[in-house]
């Protein structure tokens, strides 16, 4: 028997629950739910759930509190849901450990996807994914090579260490500090328009028109997301 996928979502208003909950059952998930960051903290180390949901306004603590907090011993994904229009709030989120995040008011379709990509990155976590494959372009992270439709691509070291490190996120948003400590190292995470100039000859080189970017596409004000993998 199929054991289903936990869902815990944390979240102080009951109409957010009662929206969510058929339509997570409604696609196999088994769900829980919290409404407060106490009571949250409780349920990932009582119930140990595949996924969590979490509003930033909790009454009892913030948001991102709960993030450094679950952190500290779980790898959980968390899912940000976030009424709160400032960029500031969900880099922070991302920055701390969230897997993503969602405005409300949201589509379920939306959610649904992220939901299925967050839980993809954590089983890839696990399995070491040596292999990218995205809309045609494939990035073979072991022998360091990148082609479009079979056709090799010459990418500089950082090039493709920059693109390696967005394909090992596909389908996630990644913000720019993110993206710069990884790949730079933190002494350049404030260095956004380096970022650029790269971003900018990594489309040229894998983009079919690099002014529409299909591949690497931008979260203005926050990062870059890498079209999901295949």
């Amino acid at each position: 028997m199929t054991v289903p996928t936990r869902v815990l979502v944390i979240d102080d208003e009951p109409a957010i629950y009662r929206f969510l909950k058929p339509a997570l059952e409604a696609n196999d998930y088994q769900t829980i739910s919290a409404g407060t960051a106490a009571d949250g903290l409780k349920r990932i180390a009582a119930d140990a759930p595949d996924i969590v949901v979490l509003d930033l306004g909790l009454p009892d603590m913030d948001g991102k509190d709960v993030i450094v907090r679950v952190r500290e011993w779980s790898d959980v994904p968390i899912i940000v849901l976030s009424a709160r229009d400032r960029e500031a709030e969900k880099i922070a989120a991302l920055d701390l450990g969230a897997d993503d995040f969602v405005n409300k008011p949201f589509g379920m379709g939306e959610l649904m996807a992220r939901l299925r990509t967050a839980l993809r990155h954590r089983m890839q976590r696990k399995g070491e994914t040596p292999v990218v494959s995205v809309g045609g372009l494939e990035i073979d992270v072991p022998r360091r090579r990148v082609s479009w439709q079979g056709t090799e691509v010459n990418l500089s070291p950082r090039e493709f260490d920059l693109l390696a490190f967005l394909a090992s996120h596909a389908g996630k948003v990644v913000t720019h500090k993110q993206i710069l400590t990884a790949v730079w190292g933190a002494a350049h995470e404030n260095d956004t328009q380096y970022l650029r100039v790269y971003v900018g000859q990594l489309r040229q080189k894998i983009e079919p028109n690099p002014s529409d970017p299909h591949f690497i596409l931008t979260e203005p004000g926050i990062g870059y997301r890498l079209l999901d993998a295949e």
